[in-house]
């Protein structure tokens, strides 16, 4: 049996569009936009590699390296909230706008 794809991208439509580096939820997987895709156009998203996603910032939202990470409303939160899509690479400080997460399908 021939290998359809390496397996770090999936093909994706959105029905609107998508900016690069942003993350997106395909039913129970996060992939994130290496180059942006605009609105009912094929494109794709990485889901394996380590990527920058935004966080909440303020009390409450230090991210320790290894922890479970969700997407929540576009951003990277802790706790079982949202979609799981991985790990934190890194660990990420209340004031920190962003956290290094490392996509991990079904995690």
């Amino acid at each position: 049996m021939a290998t359809r794809a390496d397996g770090d991208r999936i093909d994706y439509t959105p029905t609107t569009g998508v900016a690069a580096g942003e993350a997106v939820v395909v039913g129970s997987i996060v992939g994130v936009a290496s180059r942006p895709i605009s609105a009912n156009e094929l494109g794709a998203l990485n889901v394996e590699g380590v990527f920058s996603i935004e966080k909440p910032t303020g009390a409450g939202t230090a991210i320790a390296q290894g922890a479970k990470v969700y997407l929540y409303q576009g951003q990277a939160v802790t706790g079982s909230t949202g979609t799981a899509m991985g790990f934190a690479a890194k660990a990420a400080a209340t004031t920190d706008n962003t956290v290094d997460v490392l996509l991990i399908p079904g995690a």
